[in-house]
């Protein structure tokens, strides 16, 4: 990687009351140096100056002056790269902040890649990979919880979890290769036994934390969410009241709805990405029939099934259909369900009992023209995916593919351990198994990752960070 200076704006590209560009590097300091002056107009030496001070001046190209500003100088490695850093606070107009960015290259530094701040931050020791990695989680959180769990990601739960993990086996490990070098005074008696037990506790924290990937994606991601139901049931009615504006076409006529419709809703601190479908019922219409295989399709591939039932009229054929489908998918990789006696502001012919009977789900009574049982619907959501109210003092939730997959295969390596010692291997077998095992714990926060899985993980960051 290249040590030289870099600088890149840390601001969003609109326009806003103030815009930062930030330095970072060993010519940080010289680089300001050329291009800073006070309110005289007179050059002023800031990298004479004390670490974490403040400075009211000028940004200059040369004679020209460029903008009013504020400089903030951080030393080196009390800095978030670790390195010499400065930010300029400048007027947040696009302009003006392109044109503060530009003077700074002009005068010493060059552009920053995507993420190559954190990507120095983590290069010299200042944070580990996952703290890294959760840094871009702050910035793309999409609900409460997400935001609360990166933060603790940021301040290191990961981290101390997995170091936690590391730490266990290391011991183990080290105490096997002392035993086998000094065998007169370090006795493996009774040790197989030991180190089984001590490895199914770490197995079951392994377990805990891949378990814990399913709540950590719906935070990250949202929850993928169908609306399901035969035509003019009221979904694209629910659609709306969940959007909280006319979204979707709603009419009298059954089957007005041909096409998926995608929308992101925030709902009580969880993100859903909705999909309000075309009715299910057995049609000749060509276009209609394609809406609902695109339905069916969009149902399979949903974490939740949302059911509108019309309970102003009987059940039919085409409830049955997919009531079918509701039982035959529920449990299938985690896919939930929720059944919503709609119109309950009319006459019900519909039995709550019955539905919950055949679908084996929840049944919420509502009347969406009304708005009537939304809150019971967002509660019942919440407790699916969330088990009630998430703890982020003591728990840890993985959010990462990349992690879930080392911690799969750290798994794989400390059953092998439990295995190897069933089998009566010699105390060789559980050193290898116990060395892969923290090697693979070892690449979620980042020790001997590959250049170009880091290299990887950086370039998705946005500019600026």
């Amino acid at each position: 990687m290249r040590t030289d200076t870099i600088a890149a704006i840390a601001t969003g590209m609109s326009n806003s009351g103030i815009g930062i560009v930030r330095i970072s590097g060993g010519e940080a300091f010289a680089v300001i140096d050329r291009i800073f002056r006070n309110k005289a107009g007179k050059p002023v030496k800031l990298s004479e100056e004390r670490s974490h001070t403040v400075h009211y001046g000028f940004i200059y190209d040369g004679d020209q002056r460029v903008d009013e500003a504020l400089v903030v100088l951080m030393r080196g490695p009390r800095s978030f790269t670790a390195e010499d850093t400065v930010e300029i606070d400048c007027h947040g107009g696009v302009l003006m902040v392109k044109k503060i960015l530009e003077t700074v290259i002009r005068y010493g530094a060059r552009t920053a890649e995507p993420g190559e701040f954190t990507k120095r931050a983590f290069l010299n020791g200042r944070i580990d990979l996952s703290q890294a990695e959760a840094v871009a989680d702050v910035i793309n959180a999409k609900n409460d919880y997400a935001l609360r769990n990166s933060v603790g990601q940021l301040g290191g739960s990961v981290s101390k979890k997995i170091k936690e993990l590391r730490a266990g086996i290391l011991y183990q490990i080290a105490f096997i290769e002392s035993a086998l070098d000094d065998p007169e005074h370090i006795s493996l008696d009774g040790f197989a036994q030991r180190l089984c037990a001590q490895v199914g506790e770490m197995t079951e924290q392994v377990e805990k934390l891949i378990r814990s990937a399913d709540d950590g994606r719906v935070m990250t991601e949202g929850v993928k969410t169908v609306i399901l139901g035969k035509p003019n049931a009221g979904k694209s009615s629910l659609m709306n009241v969940l959007i909280g504006e006319d979204r979707a076409i709603v009419t009298e006529i059954a089957g007005t709805t041909r096409d998926t419709l995608e929308e992101h809703i925030y709902l009580q601190g969880i993100s859903l990405n909705v999909v309000d479908t075309a009715g299910i019922r057995d049609t000749e219409d060509v276009v209609e029939k394609i809406g609902v295989d695109r339905a069916m399709k969009a149902a399979r591939e949903a974490d939740l099934l949302v059911y509108v039932v019309d309970g102003s009229t009987p059940l039919d054929e085409n409830d049955r259909e997919i009531m079918d489908f509701i039982r035959s998918n529920r449990g299938q990789g985690g896919k939930k369900a929720i059944v919503l006696l709609n119109k309950t502001d009319l006459e019900t012919c519909v039995d709550a009992d019955v539905l919950e009977r055949e679908t084996g789900c929840p049944v919420i009574p509502i009347s969406a023209k009304e708005e009537q049982g939304i809150g019971a619907l967002e509660q019942e959501i919440k407790q699916m995916f969330y088990h009630g109210a998430l703890s982020f003092n003591d728990e840890v939730y993985i959010t990462s593919v990349r992690h879930k997959e080392a911690l799969g295969k750290a798994r794989e390596s400390l059953e092998m351990v439990k295995r190897s010692v069933e089998q009566g291997l010699p105390e060789d077998f559980y050193s290898i198994d116990l060395m892969d095992a923290y090697e693979q714990l070892g690449l979620i926060i980042g020790e001997a990752v590959d250049d170009d899985v880091v290299n990887e993980i950086f370039a998705k960051f946005c500019m600026g960070k």
